[in-house]
């Protein structure tokens, strides 16, 4: 089949006048040929093109055609350069086959024929090519079915599974989340091929591991790929802590629901209203300290006392441990772990202002993501339950709206600053300051004290005298 109509790029017409000058066979391989007979949005910033012969000799001569504002890279130890061109990465390679050694990912590379690249290629999805000299222009490649496994949904290896995912364990993690992303299924010998295999994990960096996590977690229904990943055992090999979430104890007619299962409805739920990788981040760890805060209690049942501060002292270890950033991404993530239940709190008791004050100190401008969050925490299929707590959060935030229009709490300082607190009472730094500061703090968030100077002033000095201190006249 010829899809020269779809080749509309002008990248394209200048690879072929480049590749047929330098008499170089050469084709669009990989992701942009996939998404071209999915229909689906192409990846609009990497092309990826094979040649039979020097990728690098290709690339160059491409960049001087293109002109200045093209920027050229040569990765002479893998054989491969890259253009960049208004916003577009293009990559170049030599067609190569390959072979690995048991310890790594890294392969052998040896030049090689269109059929050895192609059969070196993750699925067959990702294997099909299209030619771009000028003679076979838009001609479909496709030796393993690959558009029949587009038609069919069907994740599958070129080769023998266990082969492809031992030699190079990450697509195990690529498979998951192409099945993910796509809504695609895993064909029964591949899946059980990651199962088998499941412990080469151990030879890939976390930092692959986890761009392939973060990927299945922007997905568009995430649960499906954390299935995956717990079924083929793959999640055990990196996020301990998330599986410790899984199983139901029963003890007389008391159980606790699965709390991985609840974790993950949990991120569904959030997905469909927030592409934040950080809140659906949140979503994950919200429940992550239950396994070690759970006890039973006769006559009462399964408690989680302090899950929440717990979770949230856990947040810095786990982003440490997946490498993930450990910078206002990750004090974001822990504030909302440490919170998510104060809003729940609140929407089952007479909420006072000074809660909802306290609530928009602690919460800040992620206020809004907090509720977010609360509001897929309810999982219960019982509709009427539902409806009842989401009644109650909008209560919640009405009261939040009003309390912050009055009282401008969200994000406050308060009014008078420890410096002048220092000059007021002609102090050098110390617990005096600190003890003043807090005490100032309290009492606007408890409503004794008007948000302003001239009354903060005055609760300042009285408060100071308890402590033995007198203002500098």
């Amino acid at each position: 089949m010829n899809y020269s109509s779809d080749l509309t790029n002008p990248i394209f017409s200048t690879v072929q006048l480049v590749a047929d000058k330098l008499n170089l066979p050469t084709y669009v391989v990989g992701g942009w040929v996939r998404d071209l007979l999915l229909k689906r949005e192409q990846e609009k910033t990497d092309i990826d093109f094979v040649c039979l012969g020097s990728g690098i000799l290709l690339a160059k001569t491409v960049c001087e055609k293109l002109g200045n504002t093209a920027k050229l890279k040569v990765f002479k130890n893998f054989g491969t350069a890259m253009v960049n061109y208004n916003g577009e990465n293009y990559e170049f390679v030599g067609a190569r086959k390959e072979s690995y050694r048991d310890n790594s990912r890294k392969p052998i590379i040896e030049d090689g024929t269109l059929e050895d690249d192609q059969n070196r290629r993750d699925f067959t999805i990702n294997a099909m090519a299209i030619q771009l000299n000028k003679k076979k222009f838009g001609i479909l490649i496709d030796p393993f079915n690959g558009k029949e496994d587009l038609k069919n949904r069907i994740i599958k290896t070129p080769l023998n599974p266990s082969i492809t995912y031992s030699d190079d364990p990450l697509r195990m993690m690529r498979a998951i989340r192409f099945a993910t992303q796509l809504n695609f299924t895993i064909h029964s010998k591949s899946f059980e091929a990651i199962n088998k295999n499941a412990d080469r994990l151990s030879i890939i960096s976390q930092e692959r591991i986890t761009d392939e996590l973060n990927k299945i977690i922007l997905s568009k229904k995430p649960s499906n790929g954390f299935k995956m990943l717990f079924k083929t055992q793959l999640l055990h090999q990196f996020f301990p802590q998330m599986i410790k979430l899984q199983g139901i104890e029963t003890v007389g007619k008391h159980s606790h629901k699965d709390n991985f299962y609840h974790t993950i409805e949990v991120l569904d739920n959030i997905s469909e209203n927030t592409n934040n990788l950080w809140l659906r981040w949140a979503a994950i760890l919200h429940d992550i300290a239950k396994p070690q805060t759970k006890k039973y209690e006769e006559g009462h049942g399964w408690t989680f006392h302090a899950h929440e501060f717990m979770g949230g002292k856990m947040v810095p270890k786990i982003f440490r441990q997946l490498k993930l950033p450990l910078n206002e991404k990750m004090r974001y993530v822990k504030k909302l772990v440490t919170l998510h239940l104060r809003p729940i709190v609140l929407a089952q008791d007479i909420v006072t202002d000074s809660a909802i004050r306290r609530l928009l100190f602690d919460a800040g401008d992620d206020i809004e993501d907090l509720m977010m969050l609360c509001d897929a925490d309810i999982t219960s299929k019982n509709p009427t339950k539902v409806k009842k707590y989401l009644n109650n959060f909008q209560l919640v935030r009405n009261r939040l709206k009003e309390v912050e229009k009055k009282d401008h709490i969200r994000n406050f300082q308060p009014p008078v600053d420890g410096l002048e607190i220092m000059q007021l009472f002609n102090l050098k730094e110390g617990k005096e300051i600190g003890i003043l500061k807090d005490a100032i703090k309290d009492a606007i968030l408890d409503g004794e004290v008007k948000n302003n100077k001239k009354d903060a002033l005055i609760f300042i000095i009285k408060k100071a005298k308890e402590i033995n201190l007198t203002p500098v006249k």
